[in-house]
């Protein structure tokens, strides 16, 4: 995981509970955003372009397959800061 990832997990996880509307609480890192929660595919598009302008990234689009989990978001966001 990158650092800047690391130090800002709980800010992360915050942007992913407030785009899903999911309990900070109850959200486990490996929890399947359309299986555990429901998200559909607009939801998932939203969370790529709230991500992108939270933390100054551009996400290559073929990472849009991995934002599937909190693990999965800390993985793209890795990989777009590492560029």
């Amino acid at each position: 995981m990158h650092a800047v990832v690391a130090e800002r997990a709980v800010e992360i996880k915050a942007v992913v509970c407030r785009v899903l509307e999911a309990d900070e609480d109850r959200l486990g890192s490996a929890d399947h955003f359309v299986e555990d929660l429901g998200a559909d595919s607009m939801k998932l598009i939203e969370l790529l372009a709230n991500l992108e302008i939270e933390f100054d990234v551009e996400i290559d689009p073929a990472e849009f397959e991995n934002l599937v989990s909190l693990d999965g978001v800390y993985g793209v966001l890795s990989a777009a800061l590492d560029h």
